[in-house]
């Protein structure tokens, strides 16, 4: 899903969670430092890394879109 949503050229932009969140030697699995504990949810930890990784000034226009 997240291939087919990146991939579709449909959206100015995309921000992939996964690959911030995911852990580089389980990829199928979130980092333990980011889980929430029920192995689905980010904790907090977690959602400092998404909002450090999110481009603000993407978001808001400033910047072009890289491809």
């Amino acid at each position: 899903m997240n291939r087919s949503i990146a991939g579709s050229g449909q959206f100015d932009a995309v921000f992939d969670a996964d690959a911030v969140l995911r852990d580089p030697a389980r990829p199928s699995r979130m980092q333990a430092d980011y889980d929430s504990g029920d192995h689905l949810h980010p904790g907090d930890a977690g959602y400092r890394a998404l909002a450090k990784a999110l481009d603000l000034g993407q978001l808001m226009g400033k910047k072009p879109v890289r491809h």
